[in-house]
């Protein structure tokens, strides 16, 4: 096999698998694992692929912060699909909290409460969108309004969640990593959100695909934190076996359409 038709497979197969060892790399190439990093090396200087951990990953697995308007044109096909998802979850007469992002921008379009629902939010469009419904009772947090996510951050919102006991949490996130956590862009942001997981009795992340082996500053917890994964069908199939594997609910959106993810 020429470097060429090496470098092709080894794209070919990031593409398949979102994430490969060096390892499975020498063992399916047939090679040593000094010939893959340096080919690792010439792909990342490439701009192909990123390293990291003794892996390659096609993503730059650090985030940079943006703003809504930007991020919410990202995969709104993924995300809209697995706010349909969410949205069925709440239940009549419930109680939830929803955090920041544009994925829970998707969500609250979706949900259609059935009784009384009470909602806390630190996303100030949460508020906007469900605020149209009249047997909805939304409590906002309070505290700095963080410009690039249109949400509320701080030690006052926080202290606020201490008065509260909720059915579940929907949370968006900026990374999934299966041996870090879960991420955001702004640790103040992150602060926040371990303290709305530990007002809810269940954590329900939704997440599209591009998020997974990506990793933002502010870490918001370990896997072992949360309760669901809803996704949609361009997931990587080891991520979701390393969900699973953990006990964690994964919920895959559109997976009739797409059986790409197997």
């Amino acid at each position: 096999m020429t470097l060429a038709e090496r470098h092709n497979t080894i794209l070919q197969l990031l593409k398949q698998r979102g994430s490969i060892s060096v390892s499975d790399l020498a063992d399916i190439l047939k090679v040593s694992s000094v010939t893959i990093r340096k080919d690792l090396t010439l792909l990342e200087g490439k701009k192909m692929l990123y390293r990291m951990h003794g892996s390659a990953i096609l993503m730059n697995p650090y985030i940079n912060d943006r703003h809504v308007n930007e991020k919410e044109k990202i995969n709104p096909e993924e995300k809209q699909a697995i706010a349909k998802i969410a949205a069925s979850l709440v239940c009549p007469n419930d109680s939830i909290l929803i955090a920041s992002g544009t994925s829970m921008f998707f969500l609250a379009r979706e949900i259609q409460p059935h009784g009384h629902l009470t909602v806390i939010t630190s996303s100030i469009h949460v508020t906007e969108i469900l605020a149209r419904h009249d047997n909805t009772e939304i409590i906002q947090l309070g505290g700095i309004v963080r410009n690039s996510s249109v949400s509320v951050i701080s030690e006052y919102a926080e202290k606020m969640l201490e008065n509260f006991s909720c059915s579940k949490l929907f949370i968006g996130v900026d990374g999934i990593d299966l041996d870090y956590g879960l991420t955001t862009t702004n640790v103040l942001e992150a602060s926040l959100n371990r303290r709305m997981i530990d007002t809810a009795q269940k954590t329900i992340v939704l997440a599209d695909y591009s998020k997974f082996g990506r990793r933002g500053f502010g870490k918001i917890c370990s896997l072992e934190s949360i309760d669901q994964v809803i996704t949609d069908s361009k997931v990587p199939a080891s991520a979701v076996k390393g969900l699973e594997e953990m006990g964690i609910e994964v919920t895959i959106a559109n997976e009739h359409k797409d059986k790409s993810y197997q």
